[in-house]
C-alpha cells in the first residue's frame, strides 16, 4: 500500500444541521474520501429528514468510490438538545417537530450500519482533535462561532459528554452576572448574548441607536448588516466596528480562559463564520488570553483557529464511530 492510498477501516460522518446535511467517507488517518451536501428540508418532518440522511450517506460512500461493505460504521452529528444514551434527540431548537426522535435507531434502520450519535460542536471538535488543528495534542476545546456558540471539549481523547448529554455547553457560560442581554435560550448574561455573530450584530445596532455614535455601518440597511461586514468595516478603520470588534475578542477570552481554568486543556480553538476576520481578531482574543489567564496556563496554550472548515463536523462524527466501535 502506498502512503497516499486510502488506509482501511472506513467510516461514514453525517453532520445534520436545520438546513443542510453534509456528509462524506474518511478513512483510518482521518482524510476524507468524499464530500457531499444536500438540503434537509426539515420542516417536512423527521421523517423526510431520516431519509435525506440515509440519502446523503449513500451518495457519500458512492462518490468515495467505495463498496457499501467497506463501511465499518456511521457517525452522525446533530443539534441538539439530546440524549446520547438513548440516541434520541429531545427538543432540537433547529429541527422543529423532531422532538423526541431516537434518530439513532432510524438512521442505523435505514444504513443497516452501526451508528453513534454525537452533538455536532462535539463532533466538529473531535474532527480537529483527530485530523485537524488539534491532531498530536491529548486535550482540545472548540467554540464554533455562528449563530450561536458552540463548543466541544476533548480531554484524553474523550468528548466530555456529560451525565445529561450536555457537556461542553460553554456558550452558555456565564459572563455577565447583573442586567446581561439575554440569549436564545431564554437566559440572561451567557457568553452566547455577547459574542455570537447574532450577538455582534445585535450589539452594533443598540450601538447605533447612539445618536453621537458615527459610522459607516449606518450606511448599511439594518436587515443587512452582518458579522462579516461588521468586520470588513473594522479592517477599513471604522472606530465603531472596531471597537464591536474588540470587545467580541475580550468576550470570546473570557470564556476561553473559564475553560483553561478549568481543563488546562493544550490547545483553544475557534471555528465557524466569524473567523474571517482575521489574525487581527485572533491576536485580540491570544492577548487578552495572556492577560487574564495564570502565567503558566497562557504560555503553554496555544490559541488559534481550526483548520477543517465546514468538513470538521463530518470528519469527526466519523472519527467518532471509529473511536466508539474500533479498528
Amino acid at each position: 500500500m502506498n502512503a497516499s492510498d486510502p488506509r482501511p477501516p472506513f467510516y461514514l460522518g453525517i453532520d445534520l444541521g436545520g438546513t443542510n446535511i453534509k456528509s462524506g467517507v474518511v478513512d483510518d488517518t482521518g482524510r476524507p474520501l468524499s464530500s457531499v451536501s444536500i438540503e434537509t428540508e426539515a420542516d417536512r418532518g423527521p421523517e423526510v429528514g431520516v431519509e435525506n440522511l440515509a440519502r446523503a450517506g449513500r451518495l457519500a460512500v458512492e462518490a468515495s468510490g467505495l463498496r457499501w461493505d467497506q463501511i465499518k460504521g456511521v457517525g452522525l452529528g446533530s443539534p441538539g438538545t439530546m440524549d446520547l444514551s438513548r440516541g434520541m434527540l429531545l427538543q432540537p431548537p433547529n429541527l422543529p417537530g423532531w422532538n423526541e426522535l431516537p434518530i439513532q435507531g432510524l438512521l442505523a434502520a435505514k444504513l443497516d450500519k452501526r451508528t453513534i450519535l454525537q452533538n455536532d460542536a462535539n463532533a466538529a471538535a473531535y474532527g480537529e482533535y483527530w485530523a485537524g488543528a488539534g491532531r498530536n495534542t491529548r486535550s482540545l476545546v472548540l467554540f464554533t462561532l455562528g449563530t450561536g456558540v458552540g463548543c466541544g471539549i476533548i480531554t484524553e481523547g474523550r468528548i466530555i459528554e456529560g451525565r445529561h448529554s450536555h457537556g461542553g455547553e460553554c456558550g452558555h457560560i456565564i459572563i455577565q452576572m447583573e442586567n446581561g442581554r439575554r440569549c436564545g435560550c431564554g437566559a440572561y448574561g451567557h457568553l452566547e448574548a455577547y459574542a455570537s455573530a447574532t450577538a455582534l450584530v445585535k450589539r452594533a445596532h443598540d450601538l447605533l441607536a447612539e445618536e453621537s455614535i458615527e459610522s459607516s455601518l449606518r450606511d448599511i440597511p439594518a436587515d443587512d448588516l452582518t458579522s462579516r461586514a461588521i468586520s470588513e468595516a473594522a479592517d477599513a478603520g471604522d472606530e465603531a466596528a472596531r471597537r464591536l470588534m474588540k470587545e467580541t475578542a475580550y468576550y470570546l477570552a473570557v470564556g476561553a480562559v473559564t475553560l483553561l481554568h478549568t481543563i488546562d486543556p493544550d490547545i483553544v480553538l475557534f471555528g465557524g463564520g466569524m473567523i474571517a476576520a482575521g489574525d487581527g481578531f485572533l491576536e485580540d482574543i491570544r492577548q487578552h488570553v495572556q492577560s487574564m489567564a495564570f502565567p503558566a496556563v497562557a504560555k503553554g496554550t496555544r490559541v488559534d483557529y481550526a483548520e477543517l472548515g465546514g468538513d470538521a463536523g463530518f470528519i469527526g462524527a466519523a472519527g467518532w464511530a471509529r473511536e466508539t466501535f474500533g479498528r
